[in-house]
C-alpha cells in the first residue's frame, strides 16, 4: 500500500483521526466505519506501510494471547491456591478478537484466515519437582473453568516425546518434566491482519490512509476539538489538521504525544524502551519435529516479557522455528525510531515516576544489562535447555520489535513499572490512547471497544448495539460460568477462521 497514499494531502478538518498504522488503529477504524459509515475517518502512518513496527510478524512472537501456556498469568497465591482470573479474563479477550475477525472473513472484507492465523498447540513446560507439582495445580484449578477445558496434563517422557519430539531428544529419562498442552491455541501474524484490514479501508471504505505523515503535536482548541501538526514525510510539507476525536495507536511514540496533549490523566507516566532479540531457525528437518508454542517459567528477576519460549511461526504460509526472547535496551522509542527517544521523553512531570521505578527495579536492570552482554554461543546454551543438541550454525539472530514498558506514578514508591496494556482516555472522551506491550495485538479488539465504550458510551448502547452484537455475537456476556455460549462462540470462530485443532 504505497504510491497512492502519498500524494493526496489530507483536508483540513476530520471526525475521527487515528495516529499509527498498526494493529490497533486498524481496528478501531474498521470498528467505527462499520458502525458508521459516514464517519470522516484518517489515518496518519509516519513509515511507508502498515504494520511495520510492533506489529509486524518478526517483531512479535505471534502468540494469540489466550492464557493457555502463559504462567505469569496464573500466580501462585502465599495460601498455594493458583489465582486464575487474570488468565479467565485474557482468554475471553481473544475470543472477542476471533469473533470480530470471523466477521470480516463473512463479510468478504478479508479473505484467507490461514494467512494470518494458524491452529498451533500452546504448551507450558517446567522442569523440577517444585514446578512440576505447580503445574499439576495450575492444571487442576484450569481445568474447572470451561475456557481450559480440554487441557492435558502429562509428566510422562514418552507422552512428551509425542508433543514436542525436539525438546525431548536425548533427554536424561530422570529429569523430572511437566507439561500442559492446548490444541485449540494459535499463532498469528498480525502484520497481515493488518494489512489486510487497512486494504479493506483504502478500498472498499471512504476512510482516508496517509502514509510518510508523522503527527508531532496535538493540542487542545477552545471548542473542544484536537489540533494537530502533520508532516508530510516525503514532501517535507507540514500542516494542521483538527478533529473531534483523535486516537493515539503509534506504539512507542504514543507516550511522547500523548503528553504534547497536556491532558490531566496523562501526567505523571514514563516509558522505559525494551528491545528483543530471537533465536530463528528455518532448518526444515527442526521445524518439522516442533509444533507448538512452547512456554516455560521466567528466571528469578526477569520481567514477564522475557519468559523464554520455543515457537512454531508460519510468515507467509513459510515454517520456522524461535526461541527467546532475549532482552535488549535502546533508548529508542520505535525500531525506527530516535536515539534521543529517551531522554526527550522525560519531563517534570514523569522524572519522580522514572526515578521511582528504576530505583525500585534495580534487579530488572541488572538483568537487562547481562542480557544485553551476551554473545550468540551465550544464548545458544539458553536454547540448549529446550534442545540438547542444538547447533550454532542453524539458528540466526534476528532482532525483535521495540516495547515501551509504561511508568506509573505511584504514591508510595514514586514510580511503578507495569507490564500490562493500558488505554489512557481524557474526561471529556475525545481523546484515548493505548500504552503498554502485552497482551497487546491478540486482544486489539477488546482495547478498542474499551476506547469506545470510554468515548461513544451513548452511541453504543443505543443506534450500534445491534452493529456491535452482529461483529462479537457474545458482547457482554461473560463466557467463564457459560459453557453452551463458550462452545457456540467457539464453533463458529474455528470455521469461518478455518482452524484445524
Amino acid at each position: 500500500m504505497s504510491h497512492p497514499l502519498t500524494s493526496r494531502t489530507p483536508k483540513p478538518a476530520y471526525d475521527v483521526v487515528l495516529i499509527g498504522g498498526g494493529i490497533m488503529s486498524a481496528t478501531l477504524a474498521t470498528l467505527l466505519h462499520e458502525f458508521d459509515p459516514n464517519l470522516e475517518i484518517a489515518i496518519f502512518e509516519r513509515l511507508g506501510r502498515f504494520a511495520k513496527e510492533s506489529t509486524a510478524a518478526w517483531n512479535n512472537a505471534g502468540t494469540g494471547h489466550s492464557a493457555f501456556c502463559e504462567l505469569n498469568y496464573t500466580p501462585e497465591k502465599e495460601d498455594g491456591t493458583i489465582d486464575i482470573s487474570k488468565a479467565e479474563s485474557i482468554a475471553e479477550q481473544f475470543e472477542i478478537s476471533k469473533q470480530f475477525w470471523a466477521y470480516l472473513i463473512t463479510k468478504g472484507y478479508i479473505q484467507e484466515p490461514k494467512d494470518f492465523i494458524n491452529s498451533c498447540p500452546h504448551m507450558s513446560l517446567v522442569f523440577g519437582e517444585k514446578d512440576a507439582e505447580y503445574l499439576r495445580k495450575r492444571h487442576d484449578k484450569m481445568m474447572q473453568s470451561v475456557l481450559f477445558s480440554g487441557m492435558e496434563f502429562s509428566t510422562d517422557h514418552e507422552k512428551l516425546k509425542e508433543w514436542i519430539p525436539l525438546v525431548m531428544s536425548k533427554r536424561n529419562k530422570s529429569e523430572t518434566m511437566a507439561a500442559t498442552k492446548m490444541d485449540m491455541g494459535t499463532d498469528v501474524n498480525f502484520g497481515t491482519l493488518t494489512r489486510k484490514m487497512g486494504r479493506h479501508l483504502l478500498e472498499d471504505s471512504n476512510v482516508e490512509v496517509f502514509l510518510y505523515h508523522e503527527v508531532k503535536d496535538i493540542d487542545p482548541r477552545e471548542d473542544g476539538k484536537w489540533e494537530m501538526k502533520v508532516k508530510d514525510r516525503i514532501h517535507n510539507h507540514k500542516q494542521e489538521v483538527v478533529a473531534d476525536f483523535v486516537f493515539i495507536g503509534a506504539g512507542g511514540y504514543a507516550l511522547p504525544l500523548l503528553d504534547s496533549s497536556d491532558i490531566k490523566e496523562s501526567e505523571g507516566y514514563g516509558g522505559f524502551p525494551v528491545s528483543g532479540q530471537w533465536l530463528v531457525t528455518h532448518n526444515q528437518e527442526l521445524v518439522e519435529k516442533h509444533h507448538a508454542k512452547v512456554y516455560t517459567q521466567a528466571t528469578v528477576d526477569a520481567p514477564p516479557m522475557s519468559v523464554p519460549h520455543l515457537d512454531l511461526r508460519i510468515i507467509d504460509g513459510k515454517k520456522a522455528l524461535l526461541f527467546g526472547p532475549f532482552a535488549g535496551f535502546s533508548t529508542k522509542f520505535l525500531k525506527e525510531g530516535s536515539y534521543l527517544d529517551l531522554p526527550e521523553s522525560i519531563n517534570t512531570k514523569n522524572i519522580r515516576s522514572l526515578f521511582g521505578a528504576w530505583w525500585h527495579n534495580i534487579p530488572l536492570t541488572k538483568y537487562l544489562v547481562q542480557q544485553v552482554a551476551m554473545n550468540k554461543a551465550q544464548r545458544m546454551q539458553h536454547l540448549r535447555e529446550f534442545i540438547k543438541d542444538a547447533k550454532e550454525e542453524d539458528w540466526e539472530l534476528k532482532v525483535a520489535g521495540q516495547r515501551v514498558q509504561v511508568i506509573k506514578k505511584d504514591e508510595k514508591e514514586g514510580g511503578k513499572l507495569e507490564f500490562g496494556t493500558e488505554v489512557v482516555v481524557n474526561k471529556k472522551g475525545t481523546i484515548a490512547s493505548l500504552l503498554g506491550a502485552s497482551p497487546g495485538a491478540s486482544t486489539a479488539v477488546y482495547a478498542m471497544l474499551n476506547v469506545i465504550e470510554k468515548c461513544f458510551p451513548h452511541k453504543l448502547e443505543g443506534e450500534w448495539k445491534d452493529k456491535l452484537l452482529e461483529m462479537v455475537p457474545s458482547y457482554g456476556q461473560k463466557l467463564a460460568g457459560n459453557p453452551e455460549l463458550t462452545q457456540k462462540v467457539r464453533n463458529y470462530t474455528k470455521e469461518k477462521l478455518e482452524l484445524d485443532y
